[in-house]
C-alpha cells in the first residue's frame, strides 16, 4: 500500500532520515537514477513510427535521504502550456543534494498535442478520458496505461498541471476529491487560490490516480495557449509548498481555511436567443451576488444588448474570454462556498 502523505510529514519532523547508503537508487522505467542526481531522458528509447506518441520527457530528481516520491504531471492537455513550463521550472530549481525523496517530472504527458499545439491526441481523443488505461486499446489507452504502470503507481503525492479549456480562463484553483483525506491534505498544502470538491471525471488522472491509493490534486489556472507568468509563479509555489509538507525540503509553507474550499459550483450561461458577442466586465477571483452584472452580450445584426448577471453568491473560479457566444454557452464559472447540499 502507499504510504500516507500525513505519514511523511510526520516522520520528517520526528525522525532522523536515513543515510544515503540505506535509501538507494531509484529504478524509473529503463532508467537508474542514482541519490543526489538529476536526470532527463525519453520514455521510449526504441524508435518506431507508433513509439514517437510515447516520446515523453522524463525529468527525475533522486533526493540524497529516504522519503516519498511526488510525481508532478502536465501537458496531458497539449495546448495548456502554463502547465507546461511550471513543471520545467519546478524541476530545475530542486536540488537533489539537500533533498529528501524522489521528484518524477512528466512535463508533456501528451507530447504529440504539445508540439502540434493541439488539445487532444492525433486520433481526437482526449487523454485525461482514458485513465488508468488499457494495453490494447487505442493510441490514448495504450499512453494512459503506459504512464499510470510505469511511473504514477509509483507515486506517493501527485500534482497534475491544467489551465481552462478553449478560450476560457480559470482563478488559481486545486480541484481535488475532498472526500478522501490525504487528498484534501494535499490539497490545502499547496496552498493559494481555492479548492474546488470532487472526484472528477471518470477516466481523469485525478481519479483513477486517487482510486489507486495515490493522493492526487489538479492545480488549474489562466488560459491555453498562453505563458501566463502569476500563474506559472503561482503553481511552482505550490510544488514546492507541497515538497516542504511532505518534508522532501526544509522550510514553512502556507496552508489554505476550509473556507477557501468550494464543494459547489455553477455556470452562468447564455439566455435562449441571445447570442452575440460577450464582454465581460468581470475577472477571475471577484466576488459576486445574485443580481450583480457579469458582462454584456451585444447583437451584431440588431445592435441589442443583452445584460448578463448573476444568478447567486459566490466567487469568479472561471470564464469566458471575449469572444462570439450562442445560447447555452457557459460564460461565467461561480464558485459556491459551504458545503454541498
Amino acid at each position: 500500500m502507499k504510504s500516507a502523505v500525513a505519514l511523511y510529514a510526520l516522520l520528517a519532523l520526528s525522525s532522523p532520515l536515513a543515510a544515503a547508503e540505506e535509501w538507494g537508487p531509484m529504478e524509473l522505467i529503463w532508467q537508474t537514477i542514482q541519490p543526489g542526481e538529476k536526470l532527463k531522458f525519453s520514455f521510449v528509447r526504441d524508435r518506431s513510427f507508433e513509439g514517437s506518441y510515447l516520446g515523453i520527457p522524463v525529468f527525475a530528481a533522486r533526493g540524497k535521504t529516504a522519503g516519498p516520491t511526488l510525481c508532478v504531471t502536465a501537458g496531458i492537455h497539449g495546448d495548456e502550456i502554463s502547465g507546461v513550463e511550471t513543471a520545467r521550472r519546478a524541476f530545475f530549481q530542486a536540488d537533489p543534494t539537500s533533498m529528501a525523496g524522489s521528484l518524477v517530472v512528466l512535463p508533456t504527458v501528451n507530447a504529440s498535442g504539445f508540439r502540434n499545439g493541439d488539445r487532444y491526441l492525433p486520433d481526437r481523443r482526449d487523454l485525461n478520458r482514458y485513465f488508468p488505461g488499457n494495453m490494447t486499446g487505442s493510441v490514448a489507452s495504450v499512453i494512459a496505461k503506459a504512464v499510470f504502470e510505469q511511473v504514477i503507481r509509483k507515486c506517493d503525492a501527485l500534482v497534475d498541471l491544467h489551465t481552462a479549456s478553449f478560450h476560457r480562463t480559470n482563478y488559481p484553483q486545486i480541484r481535488a476529491d475532498d472526500s478522501d483525506p490525504k487528498t484534501l491534505e494535499l490539497a490545502k498544502n499547496f496552498g493559494g487560490g481555492v479548492i474546488i470538491g470532487g472526484a472528477g471525471p471518470t477516466g481523469s488522472l485525478r481519479r483513477a490516480a486517487v482510486d489507486a491509493g495515490i493522493p492526487t490534486i489538479i492545480y488549474e489556472a489562466g488560459e491555453p495557449m498562453k505563458f501566463q507568468e502569476d500563474a506559472i509563479d503561482q503553481g511552482v509555489r505550490g510544488i514546492v509548498n507541497v515538497m516542504q509538507y511532505l518534508g522532501m525540503i526544509a522550510g514553512t509553507h502556507e496552508q489554505l481555511s476550509e473556507s477557501r474550499i468550494f464543494r459547489k459550483s455553477s455556470w452562468v450561461r447564455v439566455p435562449p436567443k441571445q447570442g452575440g458577442f460577450f464582454f465581460p466586465s468581470v475577472a477571475p477571483g471577484d466576488s459576486v451576488r445574485k443580481g450583480d452584472v457579469l458582462g454584456e452580450v451585444i447583437d451584431p445584426f440588431t445592435d441589442e444588448r443583452y445584460v448578463i448577471s448573476s444568478t447567486l453568491d459566490g466567487e469568479i473560479i472561471g470564464m469566458a474570454v471575449p469572444q462570439v457566444v450562442l445560447s447555452g454557452y457557459g460564460l461565467v464559472h461561480i464558485g459556491i462556498p459551504g458545503k454541498a447540499k
